[in-house]
């Protein structure tokens, strides 16, 4: 018994050929694998500009590399493959003059379009290797913020009134977002400053005297952001709004009354009327402004 023991002891101290074959494969791929790392996974670009999909690589092999960059979609898209720097077959027409590859496999894009937006693949190879490595760099193309302005159909509005609306607008730029300061001070939504979904517009319902301010926006990206101009919006107090319309009625019937009463007609066209304009007359002369009637002795009619 005590042998039997000991001969299966030994049995199961011996590894088996299985996994002696996969602890020389997995010491082939730390040796012999290529590794790909990448300093920036993100790279942001601006339209017309140039972006640079930086990558490194390692291997012990002293071969050329084998170098292919592909653009990920349904169908990915094959942007260069190379051998070193020496571009393999012709490349497509929306890439001609306009890529540049580098010996540690990055790539650089000039002229950048909106549609070479997306996540790049890239995959180096060397012959003496076992595996091939590989990395993604995902590429944003945005169109740069262009000087926002803030739209109000006013300058000023009613104390009161139950909605009023102000709008930010801008010519140019992509992926946007927006926001507001009142007074100097960033907005958020409340019971009566509302800002829309995207926050482009700013709507002040039951307008109060507090909302007479300066209002400003921001519109910004991940490669700008401008601020507008800042505007006053000015709210009046209806009551004083009415003082302003009768100080300024009554002020025009004293000009008009005055006027008339220091007119002196021309012999052709001497002015009769019923209520002479004398200091005396003068209060019954501004009631009975409107149903007074001249007459001129050539039966013409002022």
């Amino acid at each position: 018994m005590k042998a039997e023991r000991e001969a299966s002891c030994k049995e199961t101290a011996v590894p088996s050929p299985f996994l002696l074959l996969w602890l020389f494969i997995f010491s082939l791929a730390g040796v012999c694998g290529v590794n790909i790392s990448c300093p920036s996974p993100l790279v942001r670009g601006t339209l017309g500009g140039s972006a640079l999909l930086s990558v490194t690589y390692t291997s012990t092999s002293s071969d050329q590399p084998v170098i292919k960059w592909q653009l990920k979609r349904n169908k990915p898209v094959t942007v260069v493959q190379s051998i070193g720097t020496d571009i393999i077959g012709n490349l497509r027409p929306e890439y001609r003059g306009r890529i540049l590859l580098y010996e540690n496999g990055s790539l650089l894009l000039h002229h950048l379009q909106l549609s070479d937006e997306g996540a790049y693949e890239v995959e180096i190879s060397i012959t003496d290797d076992t595996f091939t490595g590989e990395r993604y760099v995902n590429l944003t193309v945005d169109v740069p913020v262009s000087r926002p302005f803030v739209h109000m159909v006013a300058s000023s509005v009613l104390e009161l009134t139950e909605l009023f609306i102000l709008n930010c607008t801008h010519d140019s730029g992509t992926k946007l977002t927006y926001s507001w300061q009142k007074g100097g001070k960033s907005l958020t939504n409340d019971s009566r400053l509302l800002l829309s979904h995207d926050q482009k517009v700013l709507t002040i319902s039951h307008v109060v005297m507090s909302d007479d301010d300066v209002y400003s926006c921001r519109v910004e990206n991940s490669i700008s952001s401008m601020k507008s101009l800042p505007v006053k919006l000015t709210v009046y107090r209806r009551s004083s709004l009415y003082i302003i319309l009768s100080t300024g009625g009554i002020f025009l019937l004293i000009t008009l009354v005055t006027v008339c009463a220091c007119w002196k007609p021309s012999k052709k066209y001497q002015l009769y009327c019923h209520y002479p304009f004398s200091l005396i007359g003068l209060k019954q002369a501004v009631i009975n402004l409107t149903s007074s009637h001249c007459c001129c002795k050539n039966s013409l009619c002022a």
